[in-house]
C-alpha cells in the first residue's frame, strides 16, 4: 500500500532542490508546480509551468525535475507534464518566495 502523504512530502521536499537559474527561489515555492499527482502503484504525476515560455530552462527543467524524482525509492514511474494554462504570474508564489525576493 502506497502512503501517499509520504510520498507527496518526499515529492515536495525534492522539488524544493530545484531552481528556476533566474530567480533564487525553488520551482516549489515559486508555484511552477500546478499539480503532484499520486496513484496507488506510486506512480507521480507532475502538472508544471515556467515563468514564460521563452524561459531558457524551457527545454531542460522538466527533464531535471523528471530525472531528480525519479530517484526517489518508493516511486515506480514520474512523468512530468509541461503545461501554459494557467500563465504562471507572481500571485501563485508563496508568500516565503515573495518574502525572499522582497516582494512584501
Amino acid at each position: 500500500m502506497v502512503d501517499k502523504g509520504k510520498l507527496e512530502q518526499q515529492v515536495i521536499s525534492v522539488l524544493r532542490t530545484i531552481f528556476d537559474p533566474e530567480i533564487p527561489v525553488d520551482i516549489y515555492e515559486l508555484g511552477l508546480v500546478y499539480e503532484i499527482n499520486i496513484d496507488e502503484e506510486a506512480n507521480v504525476g507532475i502538472k508544471m509551468t515556467l515563468t514564460s515560455p521563452a524561459c531558457p530552462v524551457a527545454g531542460s527543467l522538466p527533464g531535471e525535475v523528471k530525472s531528480k524524482l525519479e530517484n526517489i525509492k518508493d516511486i515506480n514511474k514520474v512523468e512530468v507534464q509541461l503545461v501554459w494554462d494557467p500563465p504562471w504570474n507572481m500571485d501563485l508564489m508563496s508568500e516565503e518566495a515573495k518574502l525572499q525576493l522582497g516582494f512584501i
